[in-house]
């Protein structure tokens, strides 16, 4: 249990869409012992959800009050995000954080918030997950901070050099979400930094899932993370056992401020 980190998960929706909330609540789960703040990134959700905050703005809220905290979100779908201004947005954020971004991936969904078929954006999951591996390759590309030359079937560009590099040494770590029984999520995941399988419903399926991201891994003995969402109250041990680093605590798209606040000053679950 002494290497399971702990993270506060919010939803930037209506009373959490306000960056200085954010901002308030990454200080204050700092003061009380958590590992990491992450926040999700969505341009929509259903009803009756009206008011959805920007990822971006809120962290760069969150890395101002905040020394320690692990940052990122958790996930950007980045078939919906332009990979060249991605890697300006990621890089920034790492150097005002001093190397504290996490990076969250995934191909995305249509099914909470229409947030593709609405804005004309691509609806198909295979051609989302396309672009995303081309996506992976064009951001680790960019923060080596040598020029970028790619032609690929989704993006080009043509000889860019991106700096300034991100503050961490070895690139922004990247952790691939996918649906835990889906292989084609496990292989992605096992060529980055971590896995986050959503939507989990035993430590006995988190197990079974980390194996599956294990068979694809070059270096099965390397460090990884994989990360956890369970609700509040959840016993921690299990997943712990089963291969999970991070916990991160679901927070309900519906929750108000003072709920989460009252979460984040219990502290996390050692």
């Amino acid at each position: 249990m002494t290497s399971l980190k702990s993270a506060v998960w919010i939803p930037l929706f209506d009373q959490l869409a306000d960056p200085r909330v954010v901002a308030s609540l990454a200080a204050a789960a700092e003061e009380a012992g958590w590992d990491g703040l992450f926040v999700w990134d969505h341009v929509r959700w259903r009803s009756p959800v009206r008011e959805v905050g920007d990822p971006w703005v809120a962290l760069a809220a969150a890395a101002m009050v905040t020394e320690r905290l692990r940052l990122g979100p958790m996930v950007t779908p980045l078939a919906r995000r332009r990979p060249a201004v991605l890697a300006r947005q990621t890089a920034s954020l790492d150097v005002l954080s001093a190397g504290r971004l996490t990076l969250g991936v995934g191909i995305g969904s249509d099914r909470f918030g229409e947030e593709f078929s609405r804005f004309g954006d691509e609806p198909d999951d295979r051609i989302r997950a396309a672009m995303t591996d081309e996506s992976l390759d064009i951001l680790r590309a960019a923060w080596s901070g040598e020029p970028v030359r790619h032609r690929g079937v989704h993006y080009t560009i043509d000889d860019v050099e991106f700096l300034p590099k991100p503050a961490q040494d070895d690139g922004i770590p990247i952790w691939i979400a996918g649906f835990p029984g889906n292989i084609r999520p496990r292989r992605r995941a096992a060529r980055y930094d971590g896995f986050f399988p959503v939507n989990l419903t035993s430590s006995d399926e988190l197990a079974e899932a980390v194996a599956g991201v294990q068979q694809f891994r070059t270096d099965p003995t390397a460090p990884y993370d994989v990360a956890v969402s369970l609700p509040a109250g959840t016993d921690p041990r299990p997943y712990a056992d089963a291969g999970a680093t991070w916990l991160l605590t679901d927070v309900d798209p519906g929750a108000r401020r003072a709920d989460v606040e009252a979460l984040v000053a219990e502290g996390p679950f050692r």
